[in-house]
């Protein structure tokens, strides 16, 4: 579970809606997860520098003059340039946090480890890797890294977030491509990959248009990426946001890594506590959903 820090603040949420704080900058958007009151007043609500609306046809920003294109953050041990688009995110998911240091932890035991991998390497890859958070906590405990998403403009941000972490020189390779269209290719290479992280929307599409349904693709795309791995993996982690699923569907589709390598497999929400106020209890946001397998 994520909780306040100095760059990052969940605040308040309630009534379809969060208040964040990313830096300096307090931002109001909406979340489906918080059915509850909110808690701060309305007039609390109203000081946030920027908030999202959302009408039937489309969604926008109403950003304070102060308010900049974008601007840095620490966070989670690693900087991240935050921007609001027209999608309603960041350009950050604090509630990944937990996985982040997990990744770290992972790599950082077995990177001086040889037959952790193949190719006397630990390499990582990262699929639908948006603005980098994962890689960076890969590359940073010494993993190699392939990041692959089918949007130019996270692989650029996510780029622009390494440099900024000063991670720029790590062994990072960007792969604008559909992540079917690319494991498919690296299943005919024969490569093979020590871990494998996995970020799927509910629905997308592929830098040429390729049309992405989770509940359609998710699982032939999991059994190919079951190919990919080395003959002694470290790891399998999937993230879900938004498809309605629970956290014991990604478990039962792990499961039969266990039968083949061993291991074990964890499953659970990735939430945010809020701050606490007026010395109530701290609530919790749910965010998504999570299933790790790991081989020891």
């Amino acid at each position: 579970m994520t909780e306040s820090s100095e760059n990052y603040e969940l605040l308040d949420s309630g009534e379809g809606e969060k208040l964040e704080r990313y830096g300096k900058v307090v931002l109001s958007r909406p979340d489906p997860q918080s059915l509850w009151r909110k808690r701060l007043d309305a007039k609390e609500w109203r000081k946030a520098d920027g908030v999202f609306s959302r009408d039937e046809n489309k969604g926008d920003w109403s950003l304070g003059k102060n308010v900049p294109a974008r601007w840095p953050i620490d966070f989670a041990g690693m900087k991240f340039w935050i921007k609001p688009t027209p999608f309603k995110h960041t350009g950050i998911f604090p509630e990944q946090a937990a996985n982040w240091e997990w990744l770290r932890n992972v790599i950082a035991e077995n990177v001086t480890v040889p037959e952790s991998a193949d190719s006397g390497d630990i390499e990582i890859l990262n699929l639908f890797g948006y603005t980098g958070g994962a890689t960076m906590a890969c590359a940073r405990a010494g993993a190699k890294v392939v990041h692959v998403d089918g949007s130019k403009a996270a692989i650029a941000w996510a780029r622009e977030n390494m440099e900024l972490s000063g991670l720029k020189d790590k062994p990072v390779r960007w792969i604008l491509d559909d992540a079917r269209t690319f494991v498919k290719r690296e299943i005919k290479r024969g490569r093979k990959y020590a871990g494998i992280i996995m970020d799927p929307p509910a629905f997308g599409h592929g830098p040429d248009g390729e049309l992405w349904k989770i509940e359609e693709d998710l699982l032939p795309l999991m059994e190919s990426c079951f190919s990919l791995l080395a003959e002694k993996p470290l790891f399998f982690l999937i993230n879900g946001y938004a498809a309605g699923y629970s956290a014991i569907a990604y478990e039962n589709v792990l499961l039969p890594l266990i039968a083949r390598f061993g291991g074990k497999v964890k499953k659970g929400e990735l939430a945010i506590k809020e701050s606490e106020m007026n010395g109530l209890d701290s609530r919790t946001l749910p965010c998504g959903i999570f299933g790790m397998w790991q081989a020891k």
